[in-house]
C-alpha cells in the first residue's frame, strides 16, 4: 500500500499533474519547466523529486542539464497504470491547452540567456 500512496500523493499537487502533462511531449530539464509554470526553480525541483521519487519521472543527466522525462513505470504497477492514463486524461482543460500552446516557444537556451 505504501508504493500506491506515494504515488497518489505526488499526483495531488495540480503543478505536478501539469508537469506529468509536459512531460509527455518531450523531456525538459527544470528551467524550462519553472518557465512553463512561472514557479521558482526550488519549487520546481523539489515537485521533480516528489515524482521521482514515486516513479512517475525520471531525470538523466545530459552534459551540463538534468532532463527530466516521463518513467517507464516498471518498478511500480501503480505508476505505470497513473502514467498511461494521464496521457488521456485533462487534455481538453484550459490550463493543459495553455501549456500545450506555450511549450514550443520554451527552450533552456532562451532561458539560460536572459540571466
Amino acid at each position: 500500500m505504501r508504493t500506491f500512496i506515494k504515488v497518489m500523493k505526488a499526483l495531488s499537487d495540480p503543478n505536478r499533474v501539469k508537469m506529468m502533462k509536459m512531460l509527455q511531449h518531450r523531456p525538459m530539464c527544470v528551467c524550462e519547466i519553472k518557465e512553463a509554470l512561472g514557479i521558482a526553480q526550488s519549487t520546481a525541483s523539489k515537485h521533480l523529486k516528489l515524482l521521482e521519487d514515486a516513479d512517475l519521472v525520471r531525470g538523466f543527466k545530459d552534459g551540463l542539464w538534468v532532463n527530466y522525462s516521463l518513467s517507464d513505470g516498471s518498478s511500480s504497477p501503480f505508476a505505470a497504470n497513473m502514467i498511461g492514463n494521464l496521457k488521456h486524461w485533462l487534455e481538453d482543460e484550459s490550463e493543459i491547452k495553455e501549456l500545450n500552446k506555450i511549450l514550443p516557444g520554451i527552450d533552456r537556451h532562451d532561458i539560460v540567456g536572459k540571466v
